[in-house]
């Protein structure tokens, strides 16, 4: 490996080198600071260069999420035929001049650097020249500490080891493990924002479960390798999730994937500052859906006391109106009865004082 990757060794170790010399200017040349933040810088430059990379890979990523349907209709048309759905996706890849793995292109990228960061710090732990490194630096780079830690040092290091490079076993397991942490949980918050915010949900097809999937598989796997890292590897690897964290924020934001969320945020930012054009009758049917939801009152929700008030006050009223009616016709049939008596005394009067009707033939 070291005949392969050696002239990487020689640009890596180049580069750490012209960033320590210049930020020793600042700090003390053998500090954790100087020789810390040569490796953000080569990183910083890394993922520079890795940009028209990072542009092509979220091209690739938005083709994907565009061709989600096509691939969908191919997997349910062949869905017994798993061979003829390799034929046709590579056929749909072909014309759309999609490629699958532009999405993995900056990672790959970054690998032969990543390895050689790696070769390196090892080599400045065991206090060996690598590349532009000469002694002098070897050793300067080995008293360099962060927050305690060694940058060659690893949390799998004995004590004995770790005690060589001037710390404590405590010291370096509590800064790698720290460090572990923060770098998987911004790998998952990276993949998390991006399957979110950014991937069109109304289609659901295996590339999304892919994803998904990657975004807890490899967190674990960073937590489960990290511990074989030096601090000066963590502190790379940290910086380029933060870095490529915050790039993803800013493309999600100024150019997300149609159908996504933060399309649809994108879009009502435009249209609150007035810089989206509407068709006017999508404009007046979103007015009017917004104006009908606007009127519509909810039924207020009462308390189960307020319902049971509410029920015996209706009972109460009622039974108060039954009694009334029933007053009115009992003082109604009162005074009816004077005026039937009276009748009927007259009629009975009339009979006793005049003449008596005759009685009928056949009664006695």
């Amino acid at each position: 490996m070291d005949t392969i990757l050696g002239p990487l060794y020689y640009a890596v170790s180049w580069i750490i080198v012209q960033f320590h010399a210049f930020f020793s200017l600042i700090f003390d040349k053998d500090s954790g600071w100087a020789w810390g933040l040569s490796i953000v810088s080569l990183v910083v430059l890394i993922r520079v260069c890795l940009i028209p990379l990072f542009v092509k890979q979220i091209k690739a990523t938005r083709n994907m999420q565009a061709l989600q349907p096509k691939m969908k209709a191919i997997q349910e048309r062949y869905k017994s035929d798993k061979q003829r759905q390799s034929e046709e996706m590579m056929k749909l890849y072909k014309e759309s001049g999609t490629n699958p793995l532009s999405s993995c292109l900056p990672i790959l990228a970054q690998s032969p650097f990543f390895i050689s960061l790696y070769q390196v710090l090892n080599k400045i732990a065991g206090g060996h020249k690598v590349g532009v490194l000469d002694q002098a630096l070897v050793d300067s780079a080995r008293k360099a500490h962060i927050f305690g830690a060694p940058i060659a040092s690893k949390f799998m290091d004995s004590a004995s080891k770790i005690e060589s490079l001037g710390a404590t076993l405590t010291d370096v397991r509590v800064v790698t493990v720290i460090m572990i942490v923060l770098m998987s949980l911004s790998q998952f918050y990276t993949q998390r924002q991006l399957m979110t915010k950014n991937v069109d949900l109304t289609v659901k097809t295996p590339f999304m479960q892919q994803q998904k999937m990657l975004m807890y598989v490899f967190p674990i796997m960073f937590a489960v390798f990290g511990i074989n890292f030096p601090v000066g590897v963590l502190v790379y690897w940290l910086t380029t999730n933060v870095w490529t964290l915050g790039q993803q924020m800013f493309v999600i934001r100024r150019n997300p994937t149609p159908g996504s969320l933060a399309f649809q945020q994108r879009q009502e930012r435009l249209r609150a500052k007035g810089k989206l054009k509407e068709d006017p009758a999508q404009a007046e049917a979103r007015e009017a859906a917004e104006a009908a939801r606007a009127a519509r009152q909810q039924p207020k929700r009462q308390t189960k006391a307020k319902r049971q008030t509410g029920g015996s006050g209706h009972s109460v009223a009622s039974s108060d109106k039954t009694s009334l009616e029933k007053q009115d016709l009992e003082s109604g049939e009162t005074k009816a009865k004077p005026a039937g008596g009276a009748a009927r005394g007259a009629k009975s009067g009339q009979r006793k004082g005049g003449p008596q009707r005759p009685k009928h033939p056949t009664k006695k």
